[in-house]
């Protein structure tokens, strides 16, 4: 069994950044970025499986959207005002 400090790979949590302490059932439970980002990966992966296999998007949908989104996000020059 793993103490509170160990990760579930045996890793020492103090050697990563903590993300998050929560608390449930009166145990602390922290939280890494590598164990937040992972989760959060995992969570967004399901919700695209879903909406594909309903059919309310398909795959090459989404890789347009992430495509714009992108390029809106990241574009080297501000947007320009309107008005």
């Amino acid at each position: 069994m793993m103490g509170n400090t160990e990760d579930r790979h045996g890793k020492q949590k103090d050697q990563q950044r903590v993300a998050m302490r929560m608390v449930v059932e009166g145990k602390e439970r922290v939280i890494t970025y590598e164990e937040l980002t992972l989760s959060n990966n995992l969570a967004q992966e399901a919700l695209v499986s879903v909406l594909i296999k309903k059919k309310l998007i398909d795959g090459q949908e989404l890789l347009d959207e992430i495509t714009r989104i992108r390029q809106e996000r990241y574009r080297s020059e501000p947007p320009e005002a309107n008005g």
